[in-house]
């Protein structure tokens, strides 16, 4: 199975650029289907469909790319709990 690039990205208000996320990963090299992304999901909402897809859809050998940590991760805590769910199944994050 071939390794692939996986992303995820977040804009929390309606004000912030989703397209200029989508440029910076498709630069990246991520491509246009494996791009996971939520919008209008402030810190305070915890269920958020991106980030699950995201980490479910990455396997061994694969990367997920972020273009920001703080898009991905809310607080060092759970930055540490994905992290470590990434070590646990083998996969990295760039």
């Amino acid at each position: 199975m071939t390794a692939i690039l996986i992303s995820y990205a977040r804009c929390s208000t309606d004000k912030q650029d989703m397209e200029a996320n989508r440029q910076i990963l498709h630069e990246l090299g991520v491509p246009v289907d494996q791009i996971y992304l939520d919008r209008a999901y402030s810190g305070t909402n915890r269920a958020r469909p991106g980030p699950d897809h995201a980490l479910a859809a990455v396997r061994a050998g694969d990367t997920l790319v972020v273009p920001k940590l703080d898009r991905l991760a809310r607080s060092d805590a759970e930055a540490r709990d994905i992290g470590d769910t990434l070590t646990a199944r083998q996969l990295t994050c760039c």
